[in-house]
């Protein structure tokens, strides 16, 4: 039997090509391929309900709905009734949408054709009743002082997004034990700009099941996307227990993988921003079972900060090579394990920043630091990538500026000692810590938080680590990883 979903895909591929980037862009429009449809509408669990208030937020051409409608008229849900609420701003699509849902005689579907965060927020943070909401929300910034923003604000949700904002209001508008299952940017786990909307959700949903594809570009293949998405299913009002993790490498599913993880290994119980994250294993990594890595930071007497020369904040002060009055500016570019080199011709980054009463207070003393890049690329072999600060490189200079693309250990905003600054890079440069990282961040990003909620060595085997890498010139990944097993075997 021809399933009405497959008739929307056929619309889907037949109308997205023609829909200009530009007009995708305003909107922040993304169409869902119908594999991804039908995995999100199996992702919802058996319901004994009678009725079930189906809402559909940013339709598109309707897959999602229909997607839900064909489980439900293949015997897959128990509903005798369901009504069907699906918005949709985009005119050109909203006729598809009309007769794609129209097909189901026995559903009582209402396409509105509007913005669906105006009218859901002039009717307040009310709950709607919503039993399920499906959605592939749109992605696109909102301005702090735009009406979008405002209008949020007015009901108590604070976010930087169109697709957290429809997650947000879905939630909002959910009946209790309402369920929510949207594709979404993988972005809000992380990252100081999320962290209201994650304390939203968290306050008044269940995670029940995240669903990960490892293949970054494969989704939405059809739009381009690269960003990383997930699908995610929440439980309006639900008790946290243990959350369900899937993985798949593209939107086939035909590998799909299968685990469960205590709450607790998704956020962390003491971590203050409320990471969400998400492991793709359940087994415990080297560092983890070893009893040798179990000091905080905080045990170690030892800070870790994001670097804070906001270079495009502070473009009037920046030089792109030394000169009077400047002091060295550090990136990631500067740094390998072995060393540091400066000032740099060719980087494509200035070498040095002037000292004066704006700067002052972004510098810090010239010393022994160790470094880690705050981002890489997916693709990248390794996310953990640390350097070495050596002060030798800045000749007489006595101050300096570390760019804001990386994580500063300091102590108190000083140098540490040299074997302890060395030692970190190597404990954070052995494969050991980069699968462990992994495990819980998948995210390109590696935050001073998620380093602050490591485990380390203790000082004296860090200082070890440190004194044996100051004898090597040239250390390979295989001597690292050898020097680290034999420390804390």
């Amino acid at each position: 039997m021809l399933q009405q979903l497959d008739t929307a895909d056929s619309v889907r591929r037949e109308v997205a090509p023609h829909i200009a980037q530009k007009h995708k862009s305003e909107l922040g429009q993304f169409m869902t391929p119908s594999s991804v449809a039908r995995f999100m509408a199996g992702m919802f669990p058996p319901s004994t309900l009678r009725t079930c208030r189906l809402l559909d937020a940013g339709a598109g051409v309707g897959a999602l709905s229909c997607a839900f409608l064909d489980r439900w008229v293949a015997g897959g849900f128990g509903f005798k009734v369901i009504e069907a609420t699906a918005y949709e701003v985009d005119v050109k699509l909203r006729g598809y949408l009309k007769q794609h849902l129209a097909a189901y005689s026995k559903v009582k579907a209402e396409v509105i054709a509007g913005d669906y965060i105006e009218m859901a927020t002039a009717e307040g943070q009310q709950a709607k009743g919503y039993t399920h909401a499906i959605l592939n929300p749109p992605y696109k910034k909102i301005n702090s002082n735009s009406a979008h923003r405002l209008a949020l604000r007015s009901v108590g949700i604070e976010t930087v997004n169109l697709y957290s904002a429809f997650v947000a209001l879905a939630v909002a508008q959910a009946a209790p034990g309402g369920q929510i299952v949207a594709i979404i940017p993988r972005s809000f786990c992380n990252g100081p700009y999320y962290r209201p909307f994650r304390d939203f959700i968290l306050e008044r949903a269940a995670i029940r099941q995240m669903h990960l594809f490892e293949s970054r570009s494969k989704t939405f293949k059809d739009d381009d996307v690269l960003q990383e998405n997930i699908i995610i299913r929440l439980e309006r009002g639900g008790e946290q227990g243990p959350v369900t993790i899937t993985t798949s490498t593209d939107d086939s599913f035909n590998d799909l993988v299968v685990n469960e993880h205590p709450f607790d290994r998704i956020v962390f119980p003491d971590d203050p921003e409320g990471f969400i994250h998400v492991p793709t294993t359940i087994e415990k990594s080297a560092i983890e079972l070893s009893a040798a890595v179990r000091y905080s930071l905080t045990d170690l007497g030892i800070k870790v900060s994001t670097g804070p020369v906001v270079d495009f904040r502070l473009k009037e002060q920046l030089r792109d090579m030394p000169e009077e009055g400047t002091v060295p500016l550090i990136y990631p570019g500067h740094l390998s394990i072995t060393g540091t080199v400066w000032p740099m011709r060719g980087l494509k980054k200035p070498n040095a920043i002037l000292r004066n009463d704006t700067t002052e207070k972004w510098l810090y003393p010239n010393g022994f630091y160790c470094v880690v890049r705050r981002f890489s690329s997916k693709e990248e072999k390794r996310r953990v990538m640390a350097s070495v600060v050596d002060p030798a490189a800045f000749g007489d200079h006595t101050v300096l500026g570390f760019e804001n693309h990386m994580n500063l250990f300091h102590d108190n905003k000083r140098g540490l000692p040299e074997l302890l600054a060395r030692g970190l890079a190597v404990f954070l440069n052995t494969t050991a810590v980069d699968e462990s990282f992994r495990r819980f961040n998948g995210h390109t990003q590696v935050n001073a938080t998620d380093l602050k909620l490591m485990k380390y060595p203790s000082r004296e085997v860090l200082s070890e680590l440190g004194k044996w890498s100051k004898k090597h010139s040239a250390i390979t990944q295989e001597m690292l990883d050898e020097q680290l097993r034999k420390l804390i075997a």
